[in-house]
């Protein structure tokens, strides 16, 4: 009964839009194989911007967004460098760096990045706190490989048991253009926000590979002092 219920879960999520309001993704074990592979309905980008919620409590490297193309396994990338307390965001290529912003072990985090070929600048937002605004370059992002969970060192595979993430997911969207700073903190506050027009948690497409969860949301309990 108890594999049956297992089989059912990882099936929730499915390749027909499917609201995950109410749903997290859980990541229970270390693996080179357990991913979610997300699509997109927009296959062409000249921006981005890539928001999420997430809890670990891993303490080594690992992903949190995984963009590849044919040409580039990190066509847009969201990763943690434990090492350093450094994000990375990568657009192709080259990887911009972020530090300085607060990011604790078995919390749950609001990220969002966003991106402009047309001005080259790359920002980071951890839980309403902006980061500066860094140049990276970087020019259109066609034929995407979204995938949760491992990060893609070759289109769609190349996956390392050492970058793959062990948590819960939630809420992920995608836009193809830059969001403004006052949607961002509306997602950030989950009030009203515009859901993503290439990837929308309220429809999303996947498909789920290995052992991962597609359980409720867990909402953290506010314990009153009086």
């Amino acid at each position: 009964m108890a594999f049956f219920l297992l089989l059912v879960m990882l099936a929730t999520c499915a390749a027909v839009p499917e609201d995950l309001s109410d749903k997290m993704l859980t990541f229970p074990q270390e693996t080179k194989t357990a991913n979610v592979k997300v699509t997109t309905s927009v296959q062409d980008f000249r921006a981005v911007t890539v928001c999420l919620r997430s809890i670990t409590d891993l303490r080594r490297d690992h992903t949190l967004f995984s963009l590849a193309t044919p040409s580039h396994p990190n066509a847009f990338s969201i990763f943690w460098v434990t090492s350093t307390n450094l994000f990375l965001v990568g657009v192709g290529q080259p990887f911009t760096r972020f530090g300085a912003l607060d990011y604790k072990l078995n919390e749950w985090h609001s990220i969002c990045a966003t991106w402009n070929s047309a001005s080259g600048l790359v920002q980071l937002w951890v839980d309403g706190k902006p980061s500066i605004r860094k140049y990276i370059g970087g020019s259109r992002i066609s034929r995407p490989s979204v995938i949760l969970g491992q990060e893609q060192d070759s289109y769609g595979g190349g996956f390392d048991i050492k970058q793959s993430f062990v948590g819960m997911l939630s809420d992920v969207h995608m836009w193809d253009y830059v969001i403004s700073p006052r949607e961002i903190q509306r997602y950030m506050d989950d009030r009203y926000f515009t859901p993503g027009n290439a990837i929308n948690w309220r429809a999303l497409e996947c498909r789920i590979t290995g052992r991962v969860l597609n359980e409720d949301k867990q909402v953290p309990c506010v314990v009153s002092s009086h």
